[in-house]
């Protein structure tokens, strides 16, 4: 298949965001996972869907035509899950826009991605900066881009060499309302159960909520989509990061809108 036959499973898009990597970026966040954190933010994100994704070179001209971005961050989702429509991805988007950089989450450590499928190391390839390692609950902290303290920041090109390692705490939450009365948020909390407790206090003011699906009980087979085996993220099982979880909360009796992701 070549980079123009690639689709990707997309859970939500957002054009600009400044709480997931440096300056302002573009976020992606990707639809699947094969692991299950305890706590996850967006569960919604983790089944795998059959349906047919989009055109990765729609995805390329509608980011490169994003003024005022940085770069791009993936998360989800297990981004490296799809690592080869990501590698055609980047790989357009810097043909055309070759400023900007590429940052991406997963919850698999790095050296399991590096003994990964060709995808998955020409993917780390083409990073600026990497999250690695599950999300682990009874490990949560308020960290730069980070949901719990076993996961690492790598600095994988020499575009951020210098990023200085303090402050080294949270970035915050953003939050943005569409035309239709859907509140998303995006970004790292800073406290365990903070989407519970957003839930339910706008459920508490009379909205109602509505996310893309509810998660599977069990992880779908491993191997199915290129992925990294799943019972190997390093020392911590528990799954995947809490990275960037967003939730669509449409006024009550009004239009349902779906939910993104992380």
């Amino acid at each position: 298949m070549t980079g123009a036959d690639l689709r990707l499973s997309v859970a939500r898009t957002l054009d600009r965001c400044s709480v997931l990597g440096p300056g302002r970026r573009a976020v992606l966040w990707v639809q699947g996972c094969p692991l299950r954190c305890r706590g996850c933010v967006a569960a919604e994100t983790l089944p795998f869907t059959d349906g047919p994704g989009l055109p990765v070179t729609e995805l390329v001209d509608r980011m490169a035509g994003l003024a005022g971005i940085e770069g791009i961050t993936i998360s989800g989702g297990e981004p490296f899950a799809q690592a080869a429509a990501l590698v055609a991805l980047l790989d357009g988007l810097r043909a055309k826009r070759p400023e900007l950089s590429a940052m991406a989450y997963s919850g698999f450590r790095i050296e399991t991605l590096r003994r990964g499928t060709p995808a998955q190391r020409d993917l780390l390839d083409r990073l600026d900066l990497l999250v690695d390692g599950p999300y682990v609950a009874s490990l949560h902290a308020d960290l730069r881009w980070r949901g719990s303290s076993n996961q690492r920041l790598h600095r994988l090109s020499p575009r951020y060499a210098d990023l200085p390692a303090d402050p080294d705490t949270g970035a915050g939450i953003e939050f943005s309302v569409g035309l239709d009365g859907s509140l998303s948020w995006a970004g790292v909390p800073a406290v365990p159960g903070f989407r519970e407790e957003l839930e339910r206090r706008v459920e508490a003011r009379g909205f109602a909520l509505r996310t893309t699906a509810d998660p599977p009980d069990r992880p779908e087979p491993p191997d199915r989509h290129g992925r990294p085996d799943p019972h190997d993220p390093g020392p911590h099982r528990p799954g995947r990061p809490v990275g960037a979880p967003s939730t669509e909360v449409p006024r009550h009796g009004g239009r349902h809108t779906e939910g993104g992701g992380q």
